[in-house]
């Protein structure tokens, strides 16, 4: 750790993001490290300089390293990971799976990602199955809260339950291990979507207890873009099948996932350089100053706009969301509207998002990120303010 780089305005130079651009988006879609990028490009140049060869002989044994050296970060083991290539791709997998029936339910919050939604909403008009969406507290306070909104939820007909393990639109950091306790006490089986968990929070999959947990690699663990996994317990491990069906049916888990067909999976077989990385920033230390930052972004924001928070520090990871002033809008018209000006007209990136009757930003804390970038993003909403007086 003495080589290890220092975090802020210095530790940008690893990254490839745009020079005097300030960046508050990591969690969408993450930010490669350049010499991540460049493991990745060595895996294609590879894979190019002998296809043949590349996709018969080092193809799958790369995934399987992959799989193994994430294995560690998840308390699993390999075998019990495939490699796909984002989540929501995962969780399809796992619904299309299921063998579901008129009157079975699948519950949802409403602050689960639309993308799933939509796949819940499509597997349930194929099955007969009801959608219940039940909505959670926000802004939030306490763990309590949520898991009460959660269990009030539950019936004997919940088949399976959805539990995003941080949501996409709040930053919320969700209970999930007593939230997927109550499902399965109600009999139903419960699939944690962990989009931005891995990397953000320490993962401890068999403490979950979850039947399925799938992760994105490309947000918090530094890989390229197209990098997730999903992971299956025991039980239900040799039930579960990929989206798309070839040469590997009827082989197993592993071999179903690993062999999809042709493709460029170098996303994938670069994550142990990804969690090189990441390990040589050391974990702890990542994890404590995105937490840290992200605390802090907050209280700057919130204080500076005469707003609040949505969730304490014990419900945030690396992302808080906070509320802009009011005058600004409330709906998600003018919420996109709200982040296209600032990106536009001050090069700043952040989420704006429809939120409890007003607009709520939602901020990311990286490594590469400081507290001057946050002040900068503060008087450019009191700038919009004024001007909208």
């Amino acid at each position: 750790m003495s080589d290890a780089p220092a975090f802020g305005a210095p530790a940008r130079r690893l990254f490839q993001l745009e020079d005097g651009a300030v960046y508050l988006n990591h969690g969408s879609y993450g930010a490669t490290p350049k010499l991540v990028t460049a493991a990745q490009r060595r895996w294609q140049d590879r894979l190019e300089a002998e296809p043949s060869r590349f996709m018969e002989r080092e193809f799958r044994p790369g995934l399987r390293v992959a799989a193994e050296r994430l294995s560690v970060h998840l308390g699993v083991p390999g075998r019990s990971i495939a490699m796909v290539e984002n989540a929501t791709q995962a969780v399809n997998a796992i619904l299309r799976s299921l063998t579901l029936k008129r009157g079975d339910e699948i519950l949802i919050t409403d602050q689960t990602y639309n993308a799933v939604k939509n796949t819940v909403r499509w597997v349930a008009s194929r099955s007969g199955a009801k959608v219940t969406e039940i909505q959670l507290p926000f802004p939030a306070y306490a763990e309590d809260s949520i898991l009460r909104a959660f269990s009030a939820g539950l019936t004997d007909r919940t088949r399976v339950a959805i539990i995003d393990h941080v949501t996409s639109p709040t930053a919320l950091v969700l209970p999930v291990a007593a939230m997927v306790a109550a499902a399965k006490q109600a009999g139903a089986a419960a699939l944690v979507d962990g989009a931005h968990a891995p990397g953000m929070l320490p993962i401890d999959l068999p403490a979950i207890g979850a039947d399925w947990y799938t992760g994105n690699c490309h947000k918090w663990l530094f890989a390229p873009k197209g990098c997730a996994f999903l992971w299956a317990a025991d039980a239900v491990r040799e039930a579960l099948h990929p989206t798309v069906i070839s040469h590997g049916y009827g082989q197993g888990f592993v071999a179903e996932f690993d062999w999809v067909g042709t493709r460029d999976a170098s996303s994938q077989l670069a994550l142990p350089d990804a969690l090189a990385f990441l390990e040589r920033l050391g974990v702890d230390r990542v994890r404590q100053h995105n937490h840290n930052l992200a605390v802090e972004s907050g209280r700057r924001l919130a204080e500076a706009w005469g707003t609040e928070v949505g969730a304490p520090p014990g419900l945030t990871g690396s992302m808080i969301t906070v509320r802009l002033p009011d005058g600004l809008g409330t709906t998600q018209a003018q919420g996109l509207e709200m982040r296209r000006r600032l990106l536009d007209e001050r090069r700043i990136q952040v989420p704006i998002n429809a939120l409890a009757g007003g607009l709520w930003a939602r901020v990311s804390a990286q490594v590469y990120n400081h507290a001057a970038e946050i002040d900068a993003l503060a008087e450019a909403v009191l700038v919009e303010q004024r001007n909208a007086a």
